[in-house]
């Protein structure tokens, strides 16, 4: 038996957060009448939301999200060295000493790329309603979550601060470094965002602390020809071997909104046995076609 992660156990019906965002109405740009905005106390879950959490399709994802966070987290402890707080709640556990509060602990992050448009496409309200109960379920608050989309409108990246997300103003092309667990949702992002995540990461250290949700690797290494996806998105090609994917379970109710979804780790003992001559190449990407390249590039944002 899997035992359970802190933060992952199912919330009792109605216990849900109420967030400022309701699909169910379509009035101006965003969709969302300002009467429809509401406190966390006033307000149910909106209807993505609650149609999710009632769903078995959810209840799998989050035991497939389970098993791949278990592993980094469990990755993160045997790596790190004791803080003065752990040690005094270790104390604490052993009624060697007081209770001790741990300001320090540190946190799962989350980074979410290419959202879209979630004012007007009912597939990125389902996305984003997958995201906002996922950070319930582990327990981590919206402003440790950065965000950001080159389609957000104004209004779209007000509601998202309004929700507490940390909403970036920078287009980072996906090459983002990481030094703590975190999770990148990035649902049927392009290619070349893959990539540039693990470049940004090229390490053992830095890829075995990190979880991503997008569309699966080996499904692109199937689609795209193999010249290209070894010339073109070299990173995903050499890390390959030292990762495990588990794909989303199929739903018809879900197949447009997380067709071809999968969650991929890098487990440590894996990545031990990656040649060293394999990291020591760490040339920036650079993409050959351009014109068919399925991300905005930095300076195309306006």
């Amino acid at each position: 038996m899997e035992a359970p992660l802190s933060g992952l156990q199912r919330s009792p019906p109605g216990s849900g957060r109420g967030h400022r965002f309701h699909p169910g109405h379509h009035e101006g740009e965003l969709g969302v009448a300002p009467e429809t905005f509401c406190t966390p106390s006033s307000c149910s879950a909106p209807e993505p939301e609650a149609d999710l959490l009632d769903s078995e399709f959810w209840n799998s994802s989050l035991k497939i999200l389970s098993r791949s966070l278990q592993e980094v987290l469990a990755r993160r402890r045997e790596v790190s060295t004791p803080s003065e707080e752990e040690a005094l709640l270790a104390l604490e556990e052993l009624r060697l000493g007081p209770p001790a509060p741990l300001p320090g602990r540190a946190r799962l992050r989350c980074v979410c790329y290419g959202l879209g448009n979630f004012s007007s496409c009912f597939k990125a309200r389902f996305q984003l309603a997958f995201l906002l109960l996922l950070l319930k379920e582990l327990q981590v608050p919206e402003e440790l979550c950065c965000i950001f989309d080159p389609a957000f409108s104004t209004l779209e990246r007000e509601l998202l601060g309004g929700l507490g997300f940390s909403v970036l103003s920078r287009n980072e092309e996906g090459k983002r470094p990481i030094g703590e667990p975190t999770l990148f949702y990035m649902v049927h992002c392009g290619k070349a965002l893959y990539n540039n995540l693990l470049w940004s990461n090229w390490s053992a250290e830095a890829l075995s602390q990190m979880v991503v949700v997008g569309n699966s690797f080996k499904g692109i290494e199937e689609r795209v020809p193999t010249r290209i996806f070894q010339r073109d998105y070299a990173y995903i090609a050499k890390i390959l071997a030292a990762s495990e994917e588990e794909a989303l379970p199929p739903h018809a109710q879900y197949l447009e909104v997380f067709n071809d979804t999968a969650v991929h780790h890098f487990p440590w003992l894996k990545l031990r046995e990656v040649p060293p001559e394999t990291w020591h190449s760490q040339e920036e990407p650079a993409y050959q076609s351009e014109d068919q390249l399925e991300i905005v590039r930095n300076g195309d944002v306006t």
